[in-house]
């Protein structure tokens, strides 16, 4: 079959039911010049693998994007990761982002609540509230979400160690206001294994951490089906200061560890795999940040049908949200942030993006403020409706440079993934100190750079000058803590102690058998039973990870 009579089979088969779903979003493109734009474009001269190596968007191996019409159909979820001090005052700035023009929302959870303590546990005094918002009960959650509709927004949160704990709060809010639990959209980021290599919010060890991630899966296969169960991470490997072939691989290796682990549960993958989501950072060298997701995308194809026999198409997909590199984020000369921001969200956008979160201009310094969450909104705004970029399909595709990129990211991360295949998986290279020895090595590398002045940072080590930021600041306020803590005592009080206690002891047994917790978890939670008492119990049961020493 020629080209040409492959992608009249494309447009027959494939784009046109897809756009009876989400139908263009103008009747014609046109540049500002009235050129009348293509759906989609292809090389005119293609090697004799392009059908192999790129096909056509939205068929494998999605090297072009995993809908056909990507963007001309429907734009990105635009997300701002946002959450800090009280549940009420983030619920406020959730507001005030969807009247902005948000279309979904990105929960940020304070330190305490991301490793499973309450807010009047001795560990979190100085912490409730600081990084994100303070969550210890299901009374925190409803507040968080008060006069948000959770059956018409989709909600990314930032969880890991006690995902399945804050999704059973969130299931239990949307049953209190009404909204049939089967239509619930989201994603919980449930990926521990990144936080043994990067960022180091976890509880329990390995064992009984896969246990809980394959608990949600085996749920929300049956109760929440257009629920992403996971949010594997690349996002903080990269902000570790891994490359981003190593982005790639590390991540994908990480899938490849939640996968067999889901298989050896006895679950079916292509019952639980489309339910699957990846996390990117996009990152400031362009092109590369273009050809790391383009090479993501095929490779996790490969991954899925060739290693572990996925049937299904959707489970082929590899569909990921982008957040921009906060790691990139300068102090000095912050309104520059603006312009870094710019470029790495366009990258996101002609990498394929599903999903995108843009950095405020200030975070370097604080907590972003009101103006400067509305610039990073608007930013994503104006790629999406003025500059052009969304009107055409894959607009880089052919590029000799994109595709020859494209290649040898796929190519380096495939070679480590090889490697820690050899070693055993992901878990063996993680306790190992593999992967975070090659990161740690990356990061240094660069730095050492920048210091010898062999890389450039604008404003940094270049470009300097003397300066006095006179950026709005939004500070936490100190009582919040108190506040929290006066919360949470007057819960306790006036709660059924008989049911909590039964709930406990029930939670206990549970933890010791093989019983799937989920449904437990929602119980708990319903009946008042806090985050840090639910993880206490299971602290008990299971212990805590102690990550190896390393010589």
């Amino acid at each position: 079959m020629t080209l040409d009579e492959e992608q009249k089979r494309w447009e027959e088969n494939v784009l046109n039911p897809a756009l009876k779903r989400f139908p263009e979003r103008r009747a014609s493109f046109q540049t500002t010049s009235g050129i009348t734009l293509p759906r989609l474009l292809t090389p005119t001269d293609p090697d004799a693998d392009y059908m192999e190596k790129l096909g056509f968007p939205g068929e494998y191996p999605f090297t072009r994007g995993v809908q056909p019409s990507m963007y001309r159909g429907r734009f990105w979820t635009m997300r701002q990761y946002a959450g800090y001090a009280t549940a009420e005052e983030s619920n406020q700035r959730y507001r005030y982002l969807l009247e902005q023009g948000q279309t979904g929302l990105s929960v940020a959870f304070d330190l305490p609540t991301q490793i499973g303590y309450d807010a009047d546990d001795p560990i979190a005094i100085g912490e409730v509230g600081k990084v994100g918002v303070s969550i210890s009960s299901l009374e925190d959650m409803a507040t968080l979400f008060q006069e948000i509709p959770l059956g018409k927004v989709s909600t990314s949160m930032t969880i890991n160690a006690p995902a399945s704990i804050l999704l059973a709060m969130y299931i239990a809010v949307a049953k209190r206001q009404g909204v049939d639990i089967h239509n619930l959209r989201g994603t919980i980021q449930n990926d521990i294994l990144k936080e043994y290599i990067a960022r180091g919010t976890y509880i329990f060890p390995p064992a009984p951490s896969m246990r809980l991630i394959t608990d949600v899966f085996r749920f929300c296969q049956a109760e929440i089906p257009h629920w992403n169960t996971i949010s594997i991470s690349g996002y903080h490997i990269r902000e570790a200061g891994s490359t981003a072939v190593q982005e790639v691989a590390f991540t994908l290796a990480n899938g490849i560890a939640y996968v067999q682990a889901a298989l050896d549960a006895g679950l079916d993958v292509d019952g639980f795999a489309g339910q699957l989501s990846f996390f990117f950072n996009a990152h400031n060298n362009f092109l590369e940040e273009v050809a790391k997701f383009r090479a993501a995308r095929r490779m996790w194809a490969k991954i899925m049908r060739e290693r572990f026999k996925a049937q299904k198409p959707s489970s082929w997909m590899l569909r990921f949200h982008t957040q921009t590199a906060g790691s990139t984020l300068t102090a000095q000369q912050p309104e520059n942030n603006v312009v870094r921001v710019a470029l790495q969200a366009l990258a996101a956008v002609l990498g394929g993006t599903q999903s995108l979160h843009t950095n405020s201009m200030d975070e370097a310094l604080w907590l972003p403020t009101e103006k400067a969450v509305r610039v990073a909104l608007r930013t994503q705004q104006i790629i999406a409706y003025e500059s052009g970029a969304a009107d055409s399909i894959d607009p880089l595709a052919g590029s000799y440079l994109v595709e020859y990129l494209t290649d040898e990211v796929e190519r380096l991360a495939t070679d480590y993934i090889r490697r820690i295949d050899e070693m055993g998986g992901a878990l063996a290279a993680i306790q190992r100190g593999y992967i975070q020895a090659e990161i740690q090595d990356a990061a240094y590398r660069f730095q050492q750079a920048v210091e010898r002045g062999e890389e450039t940072v604008v404003g940094v080590n270049a470009f300097q000058v003397d300066e006095q930021v006179e950026l709005e600041r939004l500070k936490v306020d100190p009582a919040i803590e108190q506040s929290q803590r006066s919360r949470l005592s007057a819960l306790r009080a006036r709660r059924d102690a008989n049911r909590v206690s039964e709930l406990l002891a029930r939670l206990e047994t549970t933890a010791r058998s093989s019983e799937n917790l989920m449904p437990l978890l929602i119980e708990c939670v319903e009946n008042d039973i806090t985050l840090g008492e639910i993880c206490r119990v299971l602290r008990g049961v299971w212990g805590e990870y102690e990550p190896p020493a390393w010589v």
